[in-house]
């Protein structure tokens, strides 16, 4: 039987030795029988929040030009500014627009021994029209990246796992991402982006107040996830199930277009490993063992325990005009 609505979980019971034992269990439950849900408690002020939300609606208000000239097309590490209908899920076209934030490092290209993943490692662009974004991107990275991190601990320790058995992966050059999206209106109220799971450990998404539009894959059924006050939508990756042998489970979600005359900014964080770490197999309980599904088997979306072998497969499959132009020989080896 499929649920009506995502469990609501407070991270600030993890903080209290009296109910850190109550909040892994719900965690526990909420990603293996759903694999996503809300998180309150997690760090983020409502100040930051309306703050970021406001200068994304700055940014997406911009003229085309100076949109443009941070498009991706313009850099080898697929960041930057993608137009509306310029990214692919599952081969089809989304109906959104957005810009694409990354850790700010120095390219790896080209570099002596380099895996081809090493190509989505490098700088990014940002707007000159709009400085105040990177600021307020740079505050709200570290927030989340602390919060993504407490709730691998805690998954740790609520699958009888040390605490810290996460921990090398994330500990030198962790993999993060950050997309400021607007999805506008449409008459038909198509797809602003087609049903798929997240290829890598975990995404905590923000969701404009009072926007709906993301739907939730279960038990055969779509499950509305509309925002709730407060609340980050936390959902699991395609590694996680990796890592536990599909206790854990990567759940298919989509976002429907907003009616006709309205729009919707979401912000999702995702947080992965180094490029070049494996999330480890965990050795489960015997009880939580018997109840594991197996990894997802898809011949047409293998899942790499390595992230970068993920993440770069999902980035040319996304944005294959941007390989075309900066990395052919990899697109036509993937075509």
């Amino acid at each position: 039987m499929s649920i009506t609505a995502l469990p609501v979980l407070d991270l600030r019971l993890a903080a209290d030795p009296a109910t850190a034992e109550q909040f892994r269990s719900q965690l526990r439950a909420a990603t293996h029988e759903v694999g996503f849900f809300y998180l309150v408690g997690h760090g983020l002020t409502r100040e930051l929040q309306e703050e970021l939300l406001a200068t994304a609606r700055r940014f997406f208000a911009l003229p085309d030009a100076d949109k443009q000239a941070v498009e991706n097309l313009r850099s080898p590490h697929f960041r930057g500014y993608t137009r509306l209908g310029g990214e692919l899920t599952q081969g089809q076209t989304d109906w959104r627009e957005q810009i694409d934030i990354g850790p700010e490092r120095e390219s790896r290209i080209g570099r002596p021994g380099a895996h081809d993943w090493d190509i989505l490692e490098g700088p990014n662009q940002w707007p000159a029209a709009l400085p105040e974004l990177r600021e307020v991107v740079t505050r709200w990275q570290a927030i989340l990246e602390q919060t993504a991190l407490t709730l691998l601990r805690e998954w740790a320790e609520s699958l009888g796992q040390d605490r810290h058995v996460f921990d090398p992966a994330f500990a030198t050059d962790p993999s993060t991402l950050i997309k400021i999206v607007r999805y506008p209106g449409r008459e038909e109220r198509g797809l602003g982006v087609g049903a798929h799971k997240d290829s890598g450990v975990l995404t905590l998404l923000f969701v404009e107040p009072g926007k709906g539009g993301l739907q939730v894959r279960h038990e055969g059924e779509w499950v509305d996830a509309p925002p709730v006050e407060d609340a980050l939508i936390v959902n699991i990756g395609e590694l996680l199930e990796v890592a536990t042998g599909g206790y854990l489970i990567a759940t298919n979600h989509r976002v429907v277009s907003p009616p006709p005359g309205e729009e919707r900014i979401s912000i999702p964080f995702f947080f992965n490993p180094a490029l070049s770490e494996r999330i480890p197999t965990l050795d489960l309980p015997t009880k939580l063992a018997s109840q594991s599904r197996g990894v997802t088997v898809d011949d047409d979306n293998p899942i790499h325990d390595t992230y970068g072998a993920n993440a770069l497969k999902s980035r040319l499959r996304a944005h294959p005009d941007v390989a075309a132009i900066h990395h052919p020989a990899l697109a036509a080896a993937r075509a």
